[in-house]
């Protein structure tokens, strides 16, 4: 049997005279030493992300029951939206921290674009929220990808209005993608200021972003002021012509990773 082994393979039987009398010679035990394998090892890891407790599981459930696909054409009932709020109410604002951003991830990775912003709203009013781009980054790439156009500027106008807010050059890198990617030109260039004046200088890489990703579409005028930017950051150094690395990689979701 595999992960057993065997030590004092010697096993002694016999008899051995002594004063005329036969006596029998002990007997050397085969000692075992059993170790056991841990099947854990065997198992594939959860993914990243996807690690939902028993609460947030039925949450999410329970959502996506008072919230059915309305028929076209047609608008959401008043007593939809009441069992909604009540459901938001009693069961959503109890999850522990852990279990509420599951369930809001989880709404993002199925593209319940109106659960997801419910549950936002819900994350915000918490004590423990603290605002984070790459979080209204991934709000609104669901909402983007989804054509809900009018809820990407409201969630850039709420993250614009955040105050502490969390950030990263990356995480703006991410987002400025995402608006490119949508042609949401007015925003890009938007963003591009605001994380200025929060204090997050553009990197190389948000250069080659930016360049890239407005003469691509034809936005010349807009990408000669980046470049002229550019030039006082880098210098003739920085090269536009050059790809930008794992710019795919910054279009994954957190809950996707």
């Amino acid at each position: 049997m595999e992960g057993i082994i065997f030590r004092g393979e010697s096993l002694r039987l016999g008899f051995t005279p002594h004063r005329g009398v036969c006596t029998r010679s002990p007997i050397l035990r085969r000692a075992m030493v059993i170790k056991m394998r841990d099947r854990s090892k065997n198992r594939k890891p959860l993914q990243r992300g996807r690690m939902l407790s028993i609460e947030a599981i039925q949450a999410v459930q329970a959502l996506k029951r008072a919230n059915p696909p309305p028929p076209p054409s047609t608008s959401t009932s008043p007593s939809s939206s009441s069992m909604l709020d009540s459901l938001i109410n009693s069961k959503i604002r109890r999850l522990l921290k852990f279990d509420m951003v599951a369930v809001l991830r989880e709404l993002l990775r199925q593209n319940e674009c109106s659960l997801s912003l419910k549950v936002f709203e819900e994350i915000r009013k918490e004590y423990w929220y603290k605002p984070q781009v790459r979080l209204y980054a991934d709000m609104i790439t669901v909402m983007a990808d989804n054509n809900l156009i009018d809820e990407v500027n409201n969630l850039y106008s709420a993250m614009k209005s955040e105050k502490g807010l969390s950030a990263d050059t990356e995480s703006f890198n991410t987002l400025l993608v995402i608006l490119l990617k949508h042609k949401l030109f007015e925003l890009v260039m938007d963003c591009y200021s605001f994380m200025q004046s929060i204090g997050y200088e553009p990197d190389r890489i948000s250069f080659r972003i930016l360049v890239q990703g407005l003469e691509s579409n034809g936005e010349m005028g807009l990408s000669g002021v980046v470049r002229q930017d550019a030039h006082e950051y880098y210098g003739e150094s920085l090269e536009f012509s050059d790809e930008v690395e794992d710019i795919s990689s910054l279009l994954i979701p957190q809950w996707r990773k």
